[in-house]
């Protein structure tokens, strides 16, 4: 009982600690430039969400993107708008951990917090982006499974549509870039990826790379 109450004081002692940041920060959102958006993308590349050194000092779509991943992350309402609340609680965050128990090269989808985690073979984060999976009515399946088949542009005959930077993981089910990525379940099965990112998760995505689609 007394653990509880030290721990419960400690949490509102931090509390009361941060309002006077979050009464002096800005919201933060696109278009808008300043040492306070580098600070913002330098804490995002320290917990993943930016590539190391992404610091242009302007709100761009990347950056949106990556701040659309945190609020999912830490299941916070996602806007890709950068809210004190959420400026300050990226400042308490650490870089995601792993589901696996095990260290292995792999990659895991969370579909609750339509977020990817690319894991080293070491079992570190390497990046953790955005994405979106089956909107209702279609399925994007859980389970275990590996890359099976890559193209640089492939073509969708169910839907008539180019997917640019394709790595498929069961059936047709593949990731993708698409020019829109919205902060809920969009697809038709498929793991949309920001066109930023596509690139380097296509490039990740090796052949035989296992994949962990879990909910």
């Amino acid at each position: 009982m007394k653990i509880r109450i030290l721990v419960a004081f400690g949490v509102a002692l931090v509390a009361m600690a941060a309002l006077p940041a979050m009464a002096s920060a800005r919201t933060i959102y696109s278009g808008m430039c300043g040492s306070d958006v580098v600070a913002l993308q330098k804490r995002l590349a320290a917990r993943s969400f930016l590539p190391p050194r992404y610091h242009t000092g302007c709100f761009d779509y990347r950056t949106s993107q990556a701040v659309v991943a945190f609020q999912g992350w830490v299941n916070f309402t996602r806007t890709g708008v950068a809210t004190p609340l959420t400026q300050l609680r990226l400042k308490m965050s650490v870089r995601p951990r792993p589901g696996a128990t095990q260290n292995y090269r792999h990659i895991e989808v969370i579909k609750s917090k339509q977020v990817a985690l690319l894991i080293t073979r070491k079992g570190i984060v390497r990046r953790t982006v955005h994405v979106s999976t089956a909107r209702p009515g279609y399925s994007t399946p859980r389970g275990r499974y590996h890359i099976y088949a890559k193209a640089r542009m492939s073509w969708s005959k169910p839907f008539q549509v180019w997917l640019p930077w394709a790595s498929y993981v069961v059936g047709g089910i593949a990731f993708h870039s698409y020019p829109d990525v919205p902060t809920y379940p969009a697809s038709h099965g498929c793991i949309r990826v920001p066109a930023p990112e596509a690139v380097m998760l296509y490039r990740f995505a090796s052949l035989g790379t296992k994949v962990w689609i879990r909910r």
